[in-house]
């Protein structure tokens, strides 16, 4: 096993585990195991647990943009169909099995101000999202781009705790609301 098929084999095992239990309940030896990684690569690929929860965050980053922004540009140009394109994704989303909320939002809750390369994954992401919803709601809308950056947020926290669709369907309720005050649809 070489270095970058210890990475993947590492990071796949993280991403289950740190999602699903929380970053602060898996120990760097139960990644070890899950992963069938020796412990001497383990640390030579990730030295230190940060180094892995950084790496875990920016790879969901990455999978999780690409796949929301390819279904905004699927939706087409119009941006009704673009807002409604995230929401429908996000309902998506929100009955995947195993589904915990925000992985960043959690990694954030649980370390806090801890290990600053964490909160800037996370910081780095949520701009992104926001740098999405910017894109999604047009020139010269940046406060409803800020308010569907709550509804696609709000959504996520109250799906965490009853996932379903149900959530991002209300809040697709919503943002259409917000399109027709803006006179926008």
């Amino acid at each position: 096993m070489d270095d970058e098929e210890a990475r993947t084999r590492l990071l796949d095992t993280a991403e289950e585990l740190f999602y699903a239990e929380g970053v602060q309940a898996v120990g760097m030896d139960r990644i070890r195991t899950g992963s069938g990684v020796p412990l001497k690569r383990l640390y030579r690929v990730f030295p230190a647990k940060e180094a892995l929860v950084e790496a875990y965050l920016d790879r969901r980053d990455q999978r999780w943009m690409t796949s929301l922004r390819t279904a905004v540009v699927a939706a087409g140009p119009e941006r009704a169909a673009a807002v409604t394109a995230v929401f429908d994704w996000l309902a998506e989303w929100f009955a995947e099995p195993g589904f915990r909320g925000c992985a960043f939002l959690n990694a954030h809750g649980e370390l806090g101000a801890g290990p600053a390369g964490v909160r800037e994954v996370v910081q780095r992401h949520k701009a992104q999202l926001r740098e999405l919803l910017g894109e999604v709601a047009g020139p010269g809308a940046a406060e409803l781009a800020d308010r569907l950056m709550i509804l696609v947020e709000g959504a996520t926290a109250v799906a965490s705790l009853d996932p379903g669709p149900a959530a991002a369907l209300r809040a697709r309720d919503m943002a259409e609301l917000l399109l027709a005050r803006s006179g926008s649809r």
